[in-house]
């Protein structure tokens, strides 16, 4: 009799753990497809207000040559700059190996080659992520004066950096690229998935921090 309640114990607890972890994965599955849902949905956001600086993310570079990726950000900045929306631009980004330019770099040379004054371009050269593009810019921004700031990039990229860039305080609109070089699901859905993973990440880094 003792063995057989006990035999129902285990089998009862084996359900339990079954259907807890049914549930855990259930609940992820949900969270990621809100997550991604509500980075689908943000691409749509952009603001026109007028800002000291835009903050142009940075992305790969070739050399002397900004990545495509790279080229629709710092094309997106200067058609915001000659709007006069913006009155300076900050480039950021650092060098993938010792020896090789900077993102910023290489995105100053291509917007002064394109009518940019010098004079209206601010650069961080030490940033690998965009948390580090944020803080460093940031930085920067107080040393020239800047307050207020327009973040450009790609699209999915926007809805992560802006609830960066309010982590940090910074006051912050969007403003996507129009023409991304993400122009295909099949390239799309791949930047989709990091930037929901990403995202995720920095919500649980919040509440573990909170």
């Amino acid at each position: 009799m003792i063995e057989g309640k006990s035999r129902i114990r285990k089998i009862k607890s084996r359900r339990w753990l079954v259907i807890s972890i049914t549930l855990l994965v259930l609940l992820g599955v949900i969270w990621t497809i809100t997550t991604a849902s509500l980075i689908w949905t943000y691409t749509d956001e952009e603001s026109s207000r007028q800002s000291d600086a835009a903050i142009i993310l940075g992305a790969a570079v070739d050399g002397d040559n900004p990545s495509p990726v790279f080229r629709e950000r710092i094309e997106h900045a200067i058609l915001l700059y000659r709007q006069g929306t913006i009155s300076h631009l900050l480039f950021t980004g650092g060098s993938g190996s010792a020896g090789e330019r900077t993102e910023a770099e290489v995105g100053r040379d291509y917007a002064v080659a394109h009518g940019v004054d010098p004079s209206d371009i601010q650069m961080e050269t030490e940033s690998r992520i965009t948390e580090e593009n944020l803080v460093n810019s940031l930085s920067v921004g107080k040393q020239a004066g800047f307050h207020t700031y327009t973040i450009v990039s790609d699209p999915l990229h926007m809805k992560r950096a802006m609830k960066l860039a309010k982590g940090l305080g910074m006051d912050a609109v969007p403003s996507p690229t129009r023409t991304t070089a993400y122009q295909t699901w099949r390239s799309q859905f791949p930047f989709l998935a990091r930037e929901t993973i990403l995202y995720m990440g920095y919500m649980v880094k919040g509440w573990i921090d909170g």
